[in-house]
């Protein structure tokens, strides 16, 4: 693609925006609160559009609009309106139980719940998906999109320069303010994902025809899938889909950092609906430009990447100077953001959970901070360093890979957290075989039913945890419900109008299946 100077003028003017505001405002970040928490002062604005800037990167305009040119179709959107009811649940009830023990890591919370090995396995598994998953497959989508526009798809060099360039600049930005950063510029990038989106979208509909694009894609219409579907097969929703939406958006550092932030309990919650209500809209921006790409150039999807380079390529051939350049920012800022969230709460996990606790008890607030730094510059080298393996085919897209390899522990520590809220007297070792036995049962499945929708084997695990640690309870219960920290002087007062807005939202969400069933 050749860059006008009109390209070039747009992409950095919104970038000196962006960086600049949030640079300026995360400036005087000392402590540890300050730099990983923002000093936990966010209000619901910026709660939301961070919450959706952290999600939406290009796992979904490579990823999930890939699938959706793909054989899925219109029914991964599942994944989003699924997250929308998700989000309400964890707004009155994950939300409050955190925020009422003033947790820096959700891992924290377990050993409060039960003990200190409870939650030392649970940030080893964080620690380990973030570096070996979600950072390195944020990094190489992020360099796929930027070899789709602008390099040669046969040229792997090109892959490893965009995801060099990429680790580099969200690498820097991390470091320099943390989690008040991140906030502050996912209100721009948040904003112009959606827009971006809107105007991807409404460029496709110009170019096809609405009319003729439903009627000619009506088979990537439907939200039900076949019970044999290889991706998500209708069997998955019943079960299977909650088990990845509550892990990711309950109990996921990187995405319940922000509202661990939050200034009060009810600017959390407006904050966690106000995303839940965006959430019903992605798919429009997202998945519907992805099957608009296998409609006009279907040929093209072809290759290692497959249909992945689906929403880039429509950018590219469809999208003129100057809309394409801050189209292209939205999603390089979705890239940096992403990314950045997820290298602030990996850093967060590794000096709050293993530094402070495991290697210096006494460390003073600016060697936690430097701690914090120093680490994120480390995991976004072994990011950079993982992700250029990740076109390979084995792994069935970046989309597939990511929810894959985290069906290893998130029915694990699901099972744990809501086996220990509901049953007050769950003891220690069934949370600690609760999140070990995870690995291997899903490994076996992965290994002898690889066929089967990693959705259905995420439920199997899930209640095969659920078994083991009720076994564990009956055998030898807790005299006493373990006692959980209470924050001092924070406002958690309820407010019905938050609700309201909740249920809203979950109503918006039924109707919407109706439409697309």
């Amino acid at each position: 693609m050749d860059l006008t100077v009109l390209d070039i003028s747009v992409f950095v003017i919104f970038f000196a925006i962006v960086l600049g505001v949030s640079m300026f405002k995360s400036r005087k970040e000392k402590t540890g609160e300050d730099f990983f928490l923002a000093s936990r002062n966010l209000i619901w604005p910026m709660i939301g559009l961070s919450l959706i800037a952290a999600n939406i990167s290009t796992e979904h305009f490579v990823g999930m609009a890939g699938q959706g040119a793909g054989s899925a179709g219109m029914a991964i959107a599942s994944y989003e309106w699924i997250a929308a009811i998700t989000l309400v649940i964890v707004a009155f009830i994950f939300l409050p139980m955190f925020l009422r023990s003033g947790i820096y890591t959700i891992p924290e919370y377990l050993e409060y719940r039960y003990n200190a090995t409870a939650r030392n396995i649970m940030a080893l598994y964080m620690m380990v998906i973030y570096i070996g998953v979600t950072i390195s497959a944020v990094l190489y989508s992020g360099g796929l999109t930027l070899q789709t526009l602008f390099g040669d798809l046969e040229n792997s060099s090109h892959l490893v320069y965009g995801v060099i360039l990429i680790g580099a600049i969200a690498g820097l930005y991390t470091t320099w303010g943390g989690l008040k950063a991140v906030a502050w510029a996912d209100l721009f990038l948040g904003s112009a994902l959606i827009i971006g989106g809107a105007i991807t979208l409404f460029i496709g509909f110009r170019e096809i025809g609405v009319k003729t694009f439903f009627e000619s894609n009506a088979d990537k219409m439907h939200m039900i899938l076949p019970s044999d579907h290889p991706v998500l097969p209708w069997t998955a929703l019943v079960l299977g889909l909650w088990i990845p939406n509550f892990y990711y958006w309950g109990l996921n550092q990187y995405i319940t950092q922000r509202t661990l932030a939050a200034k009060t309990l009810r600017q959390g919650q407006l904050g966690v609906i106000f995303a839940a209500g965006l959430k019903l809209i992605i798919p429009f921006v997202i998945i519907l430009p992805g099957i608009m790409a296998y409609h006009l150039y279907k040929d093209q999807l072809t290759g290692e990447s497959g249909t992945d380079a689906a929403y880039p390529l429509l950018i590219k051939n469809m999208v003129g100077p100057g809309v394409r350049a801050f189209i292209f920012a939205a999603i390089s800022g979705a890239v940096i953001s992403s990314l950045a969230s997820m290298l602030n709460s990996a850093s967060t996990i590794f000096t709050m959970d293993f530094y402070k606790r495991l290697i210096n008890k006494n460390a003073s607030q600016k060697s936690i901070v430097w701690t914090g730094r120093i680490s994120t510059l480390v995991f976004v080298v072994v990011g950079c360093f993982i992700a250029p393996y990740l076109g390979d085919p084995r792994f069935k897209g970046i989309f597939n890979y990511i929810q894959e390899f985290q069906g290893y522990v998130s029915p694990g520590i699901l099972a744990v957290f809501v086996f220990g809220m509901i049953f007050k007297r769950t003891p220690a070792l069934a949370g600690i075989v609760g999140l070990i036995a995870t690995v291997p049962i899903y490994g076996f499945l992965h290994w002898q039913f690889g066929e089967m929708a990693f959705l259905n084997r995420m439920a199997i695990t899930f209640g095969a945890d659920l078994v083991l640690m009720f076994v564990i309870l009956l055998a030898k219960p807790l005299a006493e419900p373990r006692k959980m920290p209470v924050r001092e002087d924070f406002d958690m007062k309820p407010t019905p109008a938050v609700l309201w807005l909740g249920l809203a939202v979950i109503a918006a969400t039924i109707v919407l299946y109706i439409i697309f069933w």
